[in-house]
Parts: C-alpha cells; structure tokens; sequence
C-alpha cells in the first residue's frame, strides 16, 4: 500500500478569470463542529451545574425504546460537544461512544441525522477517534454517506476525514466503500457538502490503493467540472484533490480522457498564484505518462505559460523550466522526477 483516443479538447474551457473564485488560501481548512441548528426549547445546551450523572442519564436515554426519549438525549450530547473540548472528553469516557454509533444505521433519518453529528463533534478531539472507529462507526457512516439526510451525508463526511486521520484507517475506509458515496456528494451536494466531501477525498486518496476506486466511481468527472467553474468556490480545492487521482496511470488517463488538458492548461494561464502551481504539478504527472500525452499538452498551448511561470515563481521555476524542456523533446519516451529535476529516457 502507498500513501503519496483523443479527449473532448474544449468542452470544459470557458472564458473566466481564477482571480474571482473564492477559494480561500489553504486548499483545505479543518472541518468545524456541526452546522445543524439547536432544537427550538432545548434546555439544557450549557455545561454549567452538568454532572457525569446528567451524562450518563443522557447515555442510558440514548438506549431507550422511546425515540422521542433518544431524540432528545442525543441532541443534548451533540450541542453539548459541540464546542468544548472538555465535554467531548468526557462524553466519550462516560460510555457515549457505542450507544451513539449505533444511532448511525437508525431507520428514524432525523434520529440518525443527530447520531452523526453527535459522532463528528466528538470525533473533533484526537483521542476520541479511535474509540469511534473501534465501536465500528466506519461501515454506519458509509451507510449515512449512501442515504441518510442531506445534513446527515454532510457530516458523515466531515467525520469520515476526522477519522482518516489514524494512521490505519484512510485503507479501512476505501475498503469499506466510503468513496462512491463521496463522489457523489462531491457532485450533487450543497455547496458545503461538495467542501465536506473533496476534504474527505483529499485525505483519502493520499493512500493510492484508494485512488482505483475513486477513478471507477467517475470522480475526475466533477472533480473538472468543479476546476472549470470559477463562481462553485472550489476550483484550488477540486485541483489538489485532482493531483492526488493523478498518481496513478489509471487516474491519468481518466483525467486525459475526459478533457483534463484544457481545463489545466486554462489554469495555468489564468490562475492565481496557488493554482498555477497545482497546475504545473498536474501537468508533470501527466507528461511523464507518455509522448502522446506530451504532444496533447503541447497542442493545447502549455509551453507559454509554463516559460512565464518559470520566471514570475521561484517556487516554481526548476520544475516549470524542467517540464518546457520535456516539451520540446519529441523522442523523449519516459521521464521521472528524481533529486529536484527530470530525468528523461530516450528511444
């Protein structure tokens, strides 16, 4: 495991300017606690006079065969871990964990809708995360990715990043069918969900055994759409999660065959400082696929560009400098980038 015919050529290029996307300036900031409003007469929503026997009452509630009663002991539990640290801690060691988990499969969606968000605020404290994942939550928030409420699919995915980040969990995860669901938030959710969803992505397909699926399940496909849109806000976010899917060859050629070159090629004439960059990086990893790719790259104008990045960015300079020159050598049959530069292979 490592963590790590000819396309439509114009069908995604538009006339837009990258400098109006709203992107903020990190491709991801950390998902917050949940977004779901506090249920109108709920009482108790504050820590002060709490004891750990009003917690574990909730706990036991949690089990009742009320749904009314569960309903309202894990909306306590939710806005109660909403924004302390202090109650995220000590919800779980009260024994929180599992009862809420097995909220998450709860035919009531409003019930599970809560269970999810319950589990994502929890999830917010690192030492909370394992204990989630060891009560089984990964297969329960597939389920709520696949059919629970739009607020539901959108936490789940939240908490589904949280949880990526055990060192063992982002394979668990691929496995157990997280990334089908996430490509299709990533194409018909909310605009937070599609946020919520390329953040889980990204964390994801860092592990490449987890690419081959996201590639099956079609996600370069809004994955470009996203990049080619400046006014869907996610046009850094969807290029970084784009540069992950193209470590793979499979992923390169999805991204070839669905008229990738352009949107990229677009971007590097057109973008702000940080998606040039992402860009030129997406490029590389498409040059150093084959010398039809090369000459497609050449064909949509990429040499330009790359020269003017090459001497506005330092940042970029050695990598842009390197690819122009892969460009212009037409026999070139295989490259890799290795020690800070390329290193070509020639028939």
């Amino acid at each position: 495991m490592m963590t790590m015919g000819s396309p439509p050529e114009f069908g995604r290029r538009m006339a837009r300017t990258y400098s109006e996307s709203t992107d903020s300036t990190a491709p991801f900031s950390e998902c917050r606690s949940d977004r779901t409003g506090d249920l109108d007469g709920l009482l108790v929503c504050s820590d002060d006079d709490l004891s750990d026997e009003m917690v574990r009452g909730f706990i036991l509630d949690l089990q009742s065969p009320s749904v009314e009663s569960q309903l309202r002991a894990v909306t306590v539990l939710r806005c109660l871990a909403k924004n302390s640290t202090e109650n995220r801690l000590r919800i779980a060691r009260a024994g929180a964990v599992a009862p809420l988990v097995a909220l998450l499969s709860h035919p009531d969606p409003q019930l599970q809708e809560h269970g999810v968000t319950a589990i994502l605020n929890l999830s917010l404290c690192d030492e909370n995360k394992a204990p989630i994942a060891a009560a089984g939550a990964v297969c329960h928030l597939v389920r709520a990715l696949r059919v629970g409420t739009p607020v539901a699919r959108e936490n789940a995915a939240s908490a589904v990043f949280r949880l990526s980040q055990l060192d063992d969990l982002p394979a668990v995860l691929g496995r157990s069918g997280s990334i089908p669901p996430l490509v299709a938030l990533l194409e018909t959710g909310s605009y937070r969900g599609k946020k919520d969803a390329a953040t889980a992505l990204y964390a994801l397909l860092a592990t490449e055994d987890n690419v081959a699926p996201a590639v099956e399940a079609r996600v370069v496909h809004p994955l470009l759409d996203l990049m080619a849109d400046p006014k869907s806000g996610m046009v850094e976010k969807a290029a970084f999660v784009l540069l992950r899917v193209l470590a793979t060859t499979e992923g390169r050629a999805a991204t070839v065959d669905e008229g990738g070159v352009p949107v990229l090629v677009d971007m590097l004439e057109t973008g702000r400082g940080k998606q040039k960059k992402v860009a030129m990086l997406s490029l590389l990893q498409i040059c150093a696929e084959t010398q039809a790719y090369r000459r497609l790259v050449v064909r949509e104008g990429a040499i330009p560009p790359l020269i003017a990045l090459s001497q506005s960015s330092r940042d970029c300079e050695q990598k842009a400098t390197a690819l122009v020159e892969l460009l212009r050598q037409p026999t070139a049959t295989g490259v890799i980038w290795t020690r800070g530069r390329l290193e070509t292979i020639v028939a």
